[in-house]
């Protein structure tokens, strides 16, 4: 009911008015972090490739829903954000030659369009792993391991046929993926068993042979936080270049921890990488904020029914099932702007960094459980880690 004599005042000046005052509260707010500071959700419409050091790659691992094109949010958001992508699955090798006669590329080349079409790098993941390879591969005609002869040829194949196909499309590839244990030595893997230990190198020498102008990566986890398995790679690159072998860049993977590796272990191993000579990249970057999983804790499985098909974990291991406690939040936002700082500090001697996953939805860390290790949320909502991470570039700026 109005008043008599009371005057009527529409929505829309109520909400010109209460947008007026917020933004004066905000001016004046001392727990802004710095003076004039805008918002997570405004500072959003800043690009990471924007900000990013001139010839720096910022890029992105996409899947396939998104490199086809149907996650249409998804697609806006990495046009807007990055200048790289990399497949999260589509070019290893179970992905396009399941079958000995056979490849598949019909997906694969609507990721490379993809990129090619909103002008960014498109990287080639991965050529030779030990993982996500069929079991033809390596087979023998006697139920055991195929000889050195067979293995190389049919590795020969894959890789010609698999880069020659994009020759020229696909900036560069990885090579080999995580030939090493953590402690430096060569993983006993179905290649090394079939081959030697120059599959590395041979594998090298294919892709080169594939795409000459193509730029090639040897790509490790762990590289950080275990000094053993660093030298290991350096090792390798060492005897690819005594081979006469070309490599471009080593990748570590940045499959990281809250705390760990630390900012001075961080800036070693990029030291240490990149004293071969080689460039230095950081691949598949996340930063996992769950506990290590007790043995047995996968034990009991949803049924199919299920929306989500994943196994029971007890509650004390997936914390975060409903979203991460401001202080969680706050620690992530910044072990991100510590670690760009030092990214930063090596800036000319860093090509690309990747993250493995557009946002927390996306990531491959959830398995069952629910994480938050990327810089969006699940609704694809910036997260105060990206504002960090944003601050920090745009400091050098």
């Amino acid at each position: 009911m109005q008043h008599r004599g009371a005057r009527r005042i529409d929505r829309r000046t109520v909400t010109r008015a209460l947008t007026a005052a917020a933004g004066a509260l905000a001016l004046c707010d001392p727990w802004a972090p710095f003076p004039g500071a805008t918002t997570v959700a405004a500072q959003e419409t800043r690009a990471l490739k924007d900000l990013v050091p001139r010839g720096w790659l910022i890029g992105v691992a996409i899947n396939q829903n998104q490199s086809d094109e149907r996650d249409t949010a998804a697609v806006d958001l990495i046009a807007r954000q990055f200048n790289a992508i990399s497949p999260e699955n589509l070019l290893k090798f179970e992905s396009v030659h399941r079958q000995p006669d056979g490849f598949t590329f019909e997906a694969q080349d609507r990721y490379v369009a993809f990129g090619q079409q909103r002008g960014m790098a498109v990287i080639g993941h991965t050529l030779v792993w030990h993982s996500q390879t069929p079991a033809w591969v390596w087979a023998g005609s006697d139920g055991g391991l195929a000889d050195r002869a067979t293995m190389l040829e049919r590795m020969r194949v894959h890789i010609a046929t698999v880069v020659g196909r994009y020759k020229g499309r696909i900036r560069g590839w990885d090579v080999v993926n995580e030939a090493l244990n953590d402690d430096g030595t060569l993983r006993d893997s179905p290649w090394r068993r079939g081959i030697g230990d120059d599959y590395i190198a041979k594998a090298f020498e294919f892709a080169r042979e594939a795409d000459p102008g193509a730029e090639l990566y040897y790509n490790e986890f762990n590289l950080a936080t275990r000094p053993a398995k660093r030298a290991g790679a350096i090792r390798i690159v060492k005897e690819l270049q005594q081979r006469g072998l070309r490599i471009d860049a080593v990748g570590e993977q940045g499959h990281w921890r809250l705390n760990t590796p630390t900012v001075a272990e961080i800036d070693q191993t990029i030291t240490e990488l990149r004293a071969t000579g080689v460039k230095v990249m950081i691949t598949e970057l996340d930063v996992n904020l769950l506990p290590p999983l007790p043995a047995g804790a996968r034990g009991q499985t949803l049924s199919a029914g299920t929306p989500e098909r994943r196994s029971f974990v007890p509650p004390e291991n997936n914390p975060y099932v409903n979203g991460l406690p401001d202080d969680v939040q706050q620690a992530l936002a910044r072990y991100y702007a510590d670690a760009f700082r030092v990214l930063l500090k090596h800036r000319d001697d860093i090509t690309r960094v990747t993250f493995w996953g557009l946002s927390d939805a996306d990531s491959w860390l959830n398995r069952g459980r629910v994480n938050h290790p990327l810089l969006w949320d699940r609704q694809r909502q910036p997260k105060p880690a990206f504002d960090e991470v944003v601050r920090v570039l745009a400091s050098t700026k």
